[in-house]
């Protein structure tokens, strides 16, 4: 008797579990309906509101297309980059020009002694300098150029050149050093140079005065 009283009871739990599920079937059909009901009367009200359309006619507009951008000028920078290589030559020796003193100056004809005093005292602020170190000939050479070229754009009146002792080299012989007082003596910006002084670098870098 027990056993069909624990059987009626399980089938009535059954039953009222299927129940909830179908009247929670309804409900969410229900809320389907209501939800498509309501886009359809907001698309009929939205009709109704704008009455009637009709396609836009074809336009004789024209749409104005963007230039395109200038070409790169690379063969005007290829150019510029020859033409600066052939204006420092290697074949060009500077030792006839230098003054014979242990800093080994150099000043433009038409240049005064006394120029070279002020740039051996440090009379001139350093502005900018490069280093050239661990630079090929061609490298330091290009380097050289294109640096004072921009320092006299950007009115720099002194600057630093850092060649190194040539400590390094083959016999270990200055050869860039040599090299920088050759290139410099034939750049027109250049006024005067001389060795820097110890704590400027001393006989690794030279001082270089440019036009104004």
């Amino acid at each position: 008797m027990a056993g069909g009283i624990k059987d009626f009871a399980a089938l009535k739990s059954v039953r009222a579990a299927l129940k909830a599920e179908q009247e929670a079937r309804k409900q969410a059909e229900a809320e389907r309906l209501r939800a498509e009901l309501e886009l359809r009367r907001d698309a009929d009200l939205f009709r109704n509101s704008i009455g009637d359309v009709s396609p836009l006619r074809p336009s004789d507009r024209v749409v104005p297309t963007l230039p395109l951008p200038l070409p790169i000028p690379r063969q005007h920078m290829a150019d510029e980059q020859a033409a600066l290589a052939e204006s420092l030559s290697d074949e060009f020796t500077v030792d006839t020009l230098l003054d014979t003193d242990e800093t080994l100056s150099y000043a433009r004809p038409g240049i005064g002694a006394d120029v070279l005093r002020k740039l051996r005292r440090g009379h001139w602020v350093i502005q900018g300098q490069l280093d050239l170190h661990g630079m090929r000939r061609d490298e330091a050479r290009e380097a050289l150029g294109g640096y004072l070229r921009h320092a006299v754009k950007r009115g720099l009146r002194c600057v630093r050149i850092i060649h190194g002792k040539g400590l390094g080299s083959v016999n270990r012989e200055p050869v860039l050093k040599n090299k920088v007082r050759n290139w410099l003596v034939q750049k027109e910006e250049v006024m005067a140079f001389c060795q820097a002084r110890a704590d400027e670098g001393g006989a690794g870098a030279v001082v270089v005065l440019l036009k104004a």
